[in-house]
């Protein structure tokens, strides 16, 4: 019982601290429904540089822990670049890439958001890549003006995969069956319950060329790439930031300070200009490199952690590097 009552004395002494009247402003359950407050990063001069992280698998799921549930990446995004219109200082948005990409259509949104962002208030979008911008976490950049990776940044992996999980082998061995009574032939596909028939097999792949094939487009639409640097991009393979400058996926090779001065200097701010972001508590000595959203997090990391990484996707398309899905 000992590793119990060990867990456990952290919310006992939170428990305590209240019940005894002392101030402690710690919310062991976080903050989710607080509204957003924006904070400076850096800078003093006029006009203001929006900065957005995207974290993580990007999903339109929320994202679980065990004592709470925080925004998706999806409505995350949107939620800012909502805020974000309302003042009218901001004149770029410095997106901020750490994710090996995620479903097909939360990417597809988080794309179609900056987009009408873009288009309605006329705004600069710069993207700066993190270790790891794959797949979605590429798609996501497209709608930029500039795109800048870390020297050590991998990227690419523009296209689809269908991920099925398989159950039916360990039910068998367990031995547990499903009955299924369906309309069509067709109605259970992408069943773990059973094997997938090699028709079955066929759509699947038609449907992961079509969703391919419109990210691939989306890609040339914005990036404009020599036929011979296209066919390599639609291997879907990764690349090191230097491979994708040379092809033309990416516009240069840099660090934060970098993406940060060529976003003031697109917006035509000063090279002083202030960097935000919104957080739902701020922290004290933030940086650029701080998720945006939750800057400080108080909680126990046996609270923290996250119920998405214990489980296997689900069936579904995604726009994601398939290895960094094991992280």
């Amino acid at each position: 019982m000992r590793p119990i009552r060990t867990a456990l004395l952290p919310l006992l002494l939170l428990v305590s601290l209240a019940l005894t009247g002392c101030a402690f402003n710690v919310n062991p359950f976080g903050s989710p429904g607080a509204p957003y407050k924006e904070q400076t990063l850096s800078g003093t001069g006029g006009g203001k540089i929006l900065l957005i992280s995207v974290d993580g698998l990007i999903s339109e799921r929320p994202r679980e822990s065990m004592l709470r549930t925080r925004q998706s990446v999806v409505e995350e995004v949107a939620a800012q670049l909502k805020l974000a219109r309302k003042d009218k200082d901001i004149k770029a948005v410095l997106l901020k890439v750490d994710s090996p990409g995620g479903t097909t259509t939360a990417s597809d949104i988080v794309y179609h958001e900056l987009m009408r962002y873009r288009q309605e208030t006329q705004a600069k979008v710069v993207t700066v890549m993190m270790g790891l911008a794959a797949s979605g976490g590429y798609y996501v950049a497209l709608p930029s003006d500039h795109i800048i990776a870390h020297p050590t940044t991998v990227t690419g992996s523009v296209g689809v995969i269908f991920l099925q999980p398989r159950v039916a082998g360990l039910l068998d061995k367990i031995g547990v069956g499903v009955d299924v009574s369906k309309s069509g032939l067709h109605k259970d596909m992408g069943s773990p319950f059973r094997d997938s028939t090699p028709e079955e097999k066929k759509l699947a792949e038609a449907m992961v060329k079509a969703q391919a094939a419109r990210f691939l487009d989306l890609v040339q639409q914005h990036r404009k790439l020599e036929p011979a640097a296209l066919t390599i991009a639609a291997s879907a393979r990764v690349f090191t930031a230097q491979e994708a400058r040379d092809l033309g996926l990416i516009d240069s090779v840099g660090y934060m300070e970098d993406a940060v001065a060529k976003a003031a200097s697109l917006a035509g701010l000063p090279e002083d200009a202030r960097v935000v972001t919104y957080r739902r508590r701020p922290a004290a000595d933030s940086t650029w490199y701080q998720a945006s959203a939750e800057a400080e997090d108080l909680r126990p990391a046996l609270i923290h952690l996250s119920l998405d990484s214990l489980l296997p996707p689900q069936a579904g398309f995604y726009a994601v590097w398939a290895p960094a899905l094991s992280q």
